[in-house]
C-alpha cells in the first residue's frame, strides 16, 4: 500500500521536478491538447498560465503529480472551477491522480467554487474518464472527433462537470 501523497502549493524551484511530469506527456500527444514539440519554457508557461494556482503531489520523498486549479471562465461563469492533472508514468497506479482530484476539490469549495468542469477530456483516455466518473463527475457534452490523436486517428472529446 502506498503512504497518501503530501500535496502542497508549488514553488519555483519545483519547475524541474514539474517539467519532468509534463513533458513525457506532452511529448506522448495523447491526453493534453498541447503541441507535442511545445519547448519547456512555453509548457511550464501552460501549466503555470495566469490565474493556475499550481500543486505538486509528492511520495516517497519525489515529486510524482501536479495539478492546476482555475476558474474556468471569468464573469458569470466564474464560479465554475476548472483542473489539469499530471502524474509521473512511473507514479500511475498509485492512487496520486485521485487524491490530487479530492484535494482540487477541497481547495475549489474553499475559494468559493460550486462546480468544476472538464472541459476536453480525450474519450480514448479511459483510465482518467473512469476516474473523474468514480470522483463524481457526469459526462455532459460529446466533441466528436474533437481530438487529433496521434494513433488513433480523430477521437471525441468529453465536458465532465460536477457540483461542488
Amino acid at each position: 500500500m502506498n503512504p497518501a501523497p503530501a500535496i502542497r502549493p508549488a514553488t519555483p524551484a519545483d519547475d524541474d521536478a514539474i517539467w519532468r511530469i509534463l513533458e513525457p506527456t506532452f511529448r506522448a500527444g495523447e491526453t493534453y491538447p498541447v503541441p507535442r514539440d511545445v519547448s519547456r519554457t512555453d509548457g511550464l508557461a501552460y501549466w503555470r498560465s495566469a490565474g493556475h494556482a499550481v500543486f505538486v503531489a509528492e511520495q516517497g520523498g519525489d515529486i510524482a503529480g501536479t495539478y492546476y486549479l482555475r476558474a474556468n471562465t471569468q464573469g458569470g461563469g466564474g464560479h465554475v472551477a476548472n483542473c489539469g492533472y499530471m502524474v509521473a508514468s512511473g507514479a500511475m497506479g498509485r492512487g496520486l491522480a485521485q487524491a490530487m482530484c479530492e484535494h482540487s476539490l477541497q481547495r475549489a469549495r474553499e475559494r468559493g467554487f460550486t462546480a468544476m468542469q472538464f472541459n476536453f477530456v480525450i474519450a480514448s483516455n479511459e483510465r482518467a474518464v473512469r476516474l473523474w466518473q468514480h470522483c463524481g463527475f457526469e459526462i455532459c457534452g460529446v466533441l466528436p472527433g474533437a481530438f487529433r490523436h496521434p494513433r488513433l486517428g480523430a477521437v471525441d472529446a468529453y465536458v465532465m462537470y460536477r457540483t461542488l
